[in-house]
């Protein structure tokens, strides 16, 4: 589907993106650094022209280790320069430091007890330059950067969920049907799980954004804290609206499966037919909740201290966004167009 612009307003502001790897730099904030002892080795490596699961297969062979043992909080971008945290079992910190691979640096290493795991990290920074930008629409381009560090940023899941194809969430709608048989690995069928569940998230982002709700709530619906992660039906819909316009907390949308959390009264009426449209029920996912248990996400991140620097015909955007969400998607508010693939991890 096409996903509306939360800036549609404003005309689309050509440049040219990713001209090079360092175009698109990321930086991964770790949710707790490594303790110092243990059996697993914390790597914070710099990495070009790979993906996270090719550097770290990379350094295992180098060092001598099984790359099934080891662990990274994020995926980051093949196309782009990336630094971020890595665990690998039985290596030493010093094997890693010393380690060489071509487009990898180790730039600290440091022993912890248990393996990094998906989604250990706070949040990502980015430094974005658009090249060959038209001076005359820099105004522009600060207004509408504006409007996201206002009204948020909508946390669409980026073109890169859905499989080089585009086609990872119909393959998963098939075999949830029973029209066709389930991949045999398990990689993919979580690839293509999780993009089915995305797919239909974005539906629910989408009709926010048509109608300028993105950070209403509604009454019976679920909301989660900014800062804890405290997920609660909106007891007061007008206290929670102010909670919600000072950015403690924000509306979320379903991640459906199993286990998922309900909203309530009409806000789940919405998510109910929601579903429907998808061609899904309940029972159907009941048969794969241990591959997709269900979940929250919120519907809009904030985009707070976004830093735009001009220089000629070059702008460069640095900002911050929680893990999980895509800076790619920023800059599609850009260029009103799907720009090349990178996740915040």
């Amino acid at each position: 589907m096409t996903l509306p612009y939360l800036t549609s307003s404003i005309a689309p502001i050509e440049a040219e993106f990713r001209s090079t790897p360092e175009d698109f730099e990321v930086d991964e904030q770790p949710a707790y650094p490594p303790s110092g002892t243990g059996d697993h080795a914390f790597a914070f490596i710099e990495k070009r022209g790979l993906t996270t699961n090719d550097a770290v297969r990379a350094l295992c062979d180098c060092v001598g280790a099984d790359p099934k043992a080891a662990g990274w909080a994020g995926l980051k971008d093949r196309h782009a320069v990336t630094r971020q945290w890595i665990s690998i079992f039985g290596a030493s910190p010093d094997a890693l430091l010393r380690a060489e691979v071509e487009g990898i640096r180790v730039l600290e290493a440091a022993l912890h007890p248990q393996k990094l795991r998906t989604g250990h990290l706070r949040a990502n920074r980015f430094r974005i330059r658009l090249r060959q930008i038209d001076a005359s629409r820099i105004d522009e381009l600060r207004q509408l950067l504006s409007v996201i560090e206002s009204d948020g940023l909508p946390n669409y899941y980026g073109e890169q969920r859905f499989g080089r194809d585009g086609d990872n969430a119909e393959r998963a709608l098939r075999w949830v049907l029973g029209e066709a048989r389930a991949p045999q690995g398990g990689f993919q069928r979580k690839l293509q799980m999780s993009a089915l569940q995305s797919e239909i998230f974005n539906r629910c982002v989408a009709e926010r954004v048509q109608t300028s709700t993105l950070g209403k709530v509604y009454a019976g619906e679920l909301v989660k804290k900014h800062e804890s992660g405290g997920l609660f039906v909106a007891p007061d819909v007008e206290d929670t609206q102010a909670r919600a316009d000072a950015w403690e907390i924000s509306p979320t949308g379903p991640m459906f499966g199993a286990k998922m959390r309900w909203p309530e009264g009409d806000a789940r009426k919405r998510e109910e037919a929601l579903l429907e449209e998808s061609g899904l029920t309940l029972d159907r996912l009941a048969k794969w909740k241990r591959l997709a248990p269900g979940t929250r996400r919120f519907v809009r991140v904030p985009v707070p201290n976004l830093d735009l620097t001009v220089s000629d015909n070059t702008v460069e955007l640095d900002f911050t966004l929680p893990a999980g969400s895509y800076a790619t998607i920023l800059v599609r508010e850009i260029l009103k167009r799907d720009a090349p693939p990178a996740k915040t991890g």
